[in-house]
């Protein structure tokens, strides 16, 4: 009976199952596909996104070339305002911090009670000194104060015993500080304050240079501002030769990037529309319209060419179309017009009607939210929950269905098991009829 139900039951089943199969199958395969377009067209973007940026066409490296005799004066950084050219950086101070120490002292004497005054600039910290201080309580007092204007207190434990040093936390003229106590304050610390506040041979000072004769000071040695967009990073006095040039490496290297994304694309769309007519098999995406609109859209950006521009078009620019559809990059070409006209190469790409702006617009229509992929992909996500649901409720029809059947073959069997237990009483009533006879 379990065999029969079984069998009716998948009978009946059957047609509907291998449409919602078919249609799941067929559903999911559009939505891997959509998927896989979706991350290469991505993929083109990210690579539009780094060439689009602003330092990509703006990149230059500096160098600092000693002159005659001269040491390294130190490095140099750029930014993406920096301009090309050659100047002569003269640096003839360094920029150094405040130091002075107080006369030597035995461990653990007191120093004496008051207040002392640390100023930097214009900011004081009131430090109040008790009878007991010494100058190690005193340091840590200076160090832990909230009120710190910007000095640090150091022991050094000497051949003449015990000082106490402070140096400026910061370099520079106006990092320096002064120190006093104040009128009620006893000798000792009044004594502490005045020696400290006694100018040494570790006093603080801007750094002084010449970029090209022009006189230059700066707070501390890592001088920004003094030239659009370099930064020096001071080590030593002298005479430097400072070269700004372009960089053409990371434009180079971007452009590249786009040429791989593209022919990433490019195997992407070959896959999801290919046809093997040995096999039989095709690729998810053969005829769809969504893949067929992309590739026009991509199509027509790069076969156009950047009006006004100069280069004009991709293939003078070195980046020509191999015969199965990816790109190629004459990296020597590219090379030769980055260094001729970088301007040119840039527009190219980034002007208002450049490749960059013009791709990324047409990409944009299909991966942005609420775009032509999304969306789709969207609906087919709908189209995969109402096929669930179909599934659902035809189980539900069919496990209704099985019990139909169970609870019919039951009865059948009940039926025929009271059948034949009625004929078995039949035939054995006539057996023993027909033997009372023939005895008779």
């Amino acid at each position: 009976m379990s065999s029969i139900v079984t069998a009716l039951v998948n009978a009946r089943k059957a047609a509907s199952q291998d449409q919602f199969t078919t249609r799941t199958t067929q559903t999911n395969n559009l939505l891997t596909g959509l998927s896989s377009l979706n991350s290469a067209l991505g993929g083109i973007q990210t690579a539009l996104a780094t060439l689009t940026s602003a330092s990509t066409f703006n990149s230059f490296t500096s160098t600092l070339t000693p002159q005659g005799s001269s040491s390294s004066i130190g490095t140099a950084t750029t930014m993406s305002s920096a301009h090309a050219g050659s100047y002569t950086i003269n640096v003839s101070q360094l920029a150094t911090a405040q130091k002075r120490a107080s006369n030597a002292i035995a461990s653990g004497t007191a120093v004496g009670q008051g207040t002392l005054n640390i100023t930097v600039g214009s900011t004081t910290m009131n430090l109040a000194v008790s009878a007991t201080d010494t100058l190690s309580t005193i340091a840590t007092a200076i160090n832990n104060s909230t009120q710190n204007p910007g000095v640090t207190a150091t022991i050094v434990n000497g051949t003449n015993g015990q000082q106490l040093m402070l140096s400026s936390s910061k370099t520079g003229v106006a990092n320096a500080f002064t120190i006093s106590a104040n009128a009620t304050s006893s000798d000792g610390l009044t004594a502490l304050a005045n020696t400290l506040n006694t100018p040494g041979n570790n006093e603080a000072q801007d750094a002084k240079l010449t970029i090209d004769d022009i006189p230059v000071t700066s707070a501390t040695n890592t001088v920004t501002g003094m030239m659009d967009g370099v930064t020096l990073n001071l080590t030593g006095t002298g005479t430097n030769t400072l070269t700004v040039a372009q960089d053409s490496t990371a434009a180079t290297n971007a452009i590249q990037g786009l040429v791989d994304a593209y022919n990433s694309y490019a195997s992407t769309v070959t896959s999801l529309s290919s046809y093997d007519t040995s096999s039989g098999s095709a690729g998810v995406l053969l005829g769809d319209t969504t893949l067929t609109s992309v590739q026009r859209s991509i199509a027509s950006v790069l076969s156009n060419s950047v009006k006004g521009n100069s280069i004009g078009t991709l293939a003078n620019l070195g980046i020509t179309r191999n015969a199965d559809g990816t790109l190629a990059l004459d990296t020597d070409k590219l090379s030769s017009a980055l260094q001729s006209n970088p301007s040119a190469v840039q527009n190219l790409f980034n002007g208002t009607n450049g490749y960059a702006t013009n791709l990324n617009t047409a990409i944009t229509a299909y991966t942005q939210s609420g775009g032509i992929i999304s969306t789709r992909m969207d609906s087919l996500n709908n189209t995969l929950t109402q096929l669930s649901q179909q599934q659902t409720a035809l189980d539900a029809r069919m496990s209704t269905y099985q019990t139909q059947l169970q609870q019919q073959y039951t009865n059948l069997d009940t039926l025929m098991s009271s059948l034949n237990n009625t004929s078995t009483y039949l035939t054995t009533a006539l057996e023993q009829l027909s033997n009372s006879n023939s005895k008779n």
